[in-house]
């Protein structure tokens, strides 16, 4: 089989080596990394998350692949050696690519066709000296046919081209003669290479031109110069600049043409995107581009690109760099600069307006309700966090409001009886016999002793949590899902559907190490800040649900825009009272706090002060 498929198919035999290199009891494994459940006293802590195929151990909080298993076991350190032990225990055969050739190596061609530069006077009609032809290994093949075509079997014919090499895999083909197609020809092994393109990491002035022989041209009067060959190699040149910043000074010349101006001027946009300095300049003068100057006027062409007008080009390409130095660092910095921006901020927020809770006196101290930033909601066990969390995103579905909730510690199944179970109990009026817990939910025995008013409350429950689920989404996670995935989701969400969602972490602690080998603090504190650019980047909210209190972790008290907190007011009563009290808001007033009859057999919450509370 193939790397691929043999990749796949060790993928999911993780279960079988585990069961050749350790021991499994009841459900887990004994942890091949660091040995834990050995012993009569220890309990195995080893973990296989099937839908990834990822094992994970609660002791060492070790989590990977087969592969990266293997590797951590064997101590293997180098990447192909482990999918070769994996292989190897498992007796996967790989098979081997045979009858691959290797990329095309031009260079004995070209040396050949160098050979007989002499014997066409193609490239002295074109304004080009001996000096420059040999430089660039210009070339001329008499009996030029395609490569490819030939590679291929196709019947081609013979005709006399010159040869421009612009990497050991690619050259350009121009025929020499009248009336033959196609004129250019683009012969590449690969990906084709913009001709001398390495000088746009040197020192000297690069004008950067449409054709080969517009290169070869400023080259020839004494400039340096990169050829795009065409403007459809426009995009190749942006991701060039990308990938390799110019360090030269640049100067845009293109054909004076509509196709040369208007793919200049998109050139130019795109160094402005990617702050690169460049200057545009027309030496061309009234020709059609720089060869065509060159061979028309020989000597009027050389005095522009003279060290005179070389020197004045580049003192203009160095101010011009140093201004775009200057006004970016103004642009990035100045208050002034950022007033547009801040009105800009100002108009848009009329349209993207605070996200109501659903709780009217929670939403009066948020200031309406949740906006852009990085909430934390901190409780105790058995306060009901996760159901006041899921009760929010109920709510703010019902709005037509997108909730993302990623639940690293519950199954979908079980919040969504959750919410029907609420439901059940909110619109159960004085008949409480007709709320259902979410056990009452779930279990088909107690339906079947279900009376018919009972069954049909239930049945309208669930169709009225149906009615807003389009706009509800769970993740479930079984140490899996770490902030990356998180925004990875969240970034998919809003390109699918066109929409911006509230994202809720039930709950922070789980989340998926950011690093392995990492202190539970450090992955902790990486996951805030994630999580605060997720809210910043997306312009959404972004509620953590956090077991730890605030002093235990710093990130949390100090990248976070709003801490809530909530605890339970007595141990004693039902409906127990809770209460959620601000501790920061950044961008409002601490302090503030509301009260809630909470129901935890029903997962429902009332504000004291707008809801009596329900008969039990």
């Amino acid at each position: 089989m193939t790397k691929e498929q043999a990749r796949d198919e060790a993928k999911y035999r993780l279960e079988e080596y585990l069961s050749m290199i350790t021991e499994k009891k009841g459900s887990q494994y004994i942890c091949p990394v660091c040995g834990s459940g050995k012993g009569a006293n220890k309990t195995p802590a080893g973990h296989i998350y099937k839908d990834r195929q990822v094992f994970h151990c609660f002791s060492c909080n070790f989590h990977g692949d087969i592969f990266e298993l293997a590797a951590r076991v064997e101590g293997i350190s180098n990447v192909a050696e482990k999918f070769k032990r994996v292989y190897e225990i498992l007796n996967i055969q790989v098979e081997q690519k045979l009858n691959v050739e290797p990329v095309k190596d031009y260079t004995e061609y070209f040396k050949k066709c160098a050979a007989r530069v002499s014997d066409s006077s193609y490239f002295a009609r074109r304004g080009l000296s001996q000096r420059v032809i040999e430089k660039f290994g210009l070339g001329y093949d008499p009996e030029w046919q395609s490569p490819t075509a030939q590679a291929k079997g196709s019947k081609t014919y013979p005709s006399k081209r010159v040869i421009i090499p612009t990497s050991p895999n690619s050259y350009l083909a121009r025929a020499t003669e009248p009336n033959v197609e196609p004129r250019f020809k683009v012969i590449k092994e690969g990906r084709s290479e913009l001709f001398n393109k390495q000088v746009l990491q040197g020192d000297e002035l690069v004008f950067i031109v449409e054709g080969e022989f517009d290169a070869l041209s400023v080259i020839e009067a004494g400039g340096q110069a990169v050829a795009l060959g065409s403007t459809g190699n426009k995009n190749k040149f942006i991701e060039l600049c990308k990938k390799a910043f110019p360090i030269a000074p640049i100067i845009l010349c293109l054909d004076n043409d509509d196709a040369g101006r208007r793919t200049q001027s998109e050139i130019a946009d795109a160094l402005k995107a990617l702050n690169i300095a460049f200057l545009e300049q027309n030496i061309s003068g009234e020709y059609k581009d720089p060869n065509e100057y060159l061979t028309s006027d020989s000597d009027a062409f050389k005095a522009i690109i003279s060290a005179d007008y070389l020197q004045v080009f580049k003192e203009e390409a160095e101010a011009a760099s140093e201004k775009h130095i200057s006004e970016k660092y103004i642009n990035e910095t100045s208050v002034t600069s950022k007033i547009e921006d801040f009105l800009g901020v100002i108009k848009a927020s009329v349209d993207t307006p605070a996200i109501p809770t659903g709780f009217k006196e929670l939403d009066k101290i948020l200031d309406d309700g949740l906006y852009e930033g990085l909430y934390i909601l901190r409780a105790g066990i058995s306060v009901g966090k996760t159901s006041f969390a899921l009760q929010i995103a109920d709510q703010i579905a019902r709005q037509e409001q997108d909730a993302l909730i990623f639940s690293l510690e519950m199954a979908r199944a079980e919040l969504m009886a959750k919410s029907i179970s609420r439901i059940s109990f909110a619109e159960c009026g004085d008949n409480i016999k007709l709320a259902k817990t979410v056990r009452g939910i779930t279990s088909g025995k107690r339906h079947l002793d279900y009376g018919r008013d009972e069954k049909a409350h239930i049945n309208d429950s669930i169709n009225q949590y149906a009615g807003y689920t389009n706009h509800l989404f769970i993740y479930e996670g079984e140490g899996n899902i770490g902030v990356e995935q998180v925004r990875e989701l969240t970034e998919t969400h809003v390109k699918v559907t066109g929409r911006t969602p509230i994202v809720i972490i039930d709950y922070m602690q789980i989340l998926a190490p950011y690093e392995l080998r990492a202190t539970d603090k450090y992955n902790i504190d990486k996951a805030v800040f994630e999580l605060k650019r997720l809210s910043r980047d997306l312009k959404i909210p972004v509620i953590g649900i956090s077991s730890a209190e605030y002093q235990e972790n710093g990130a949390i008290a100090y990248s976070s825009d709003v801490l809530m907190r909530l605890q339970s007011e007595s141990a004693d009563g039902y409906p127990c009272k809770i209460e959620l009290t601000i501790v920061k808001n950044r961008n409002g007033t601490a302090g503030g706090s509301v009260t809630f009859d909470y129901f935890p057999m029903y997962n429902c919450f009332f504000e004291v002060k707008n809801s009596p509370a329900k008969p039990v």
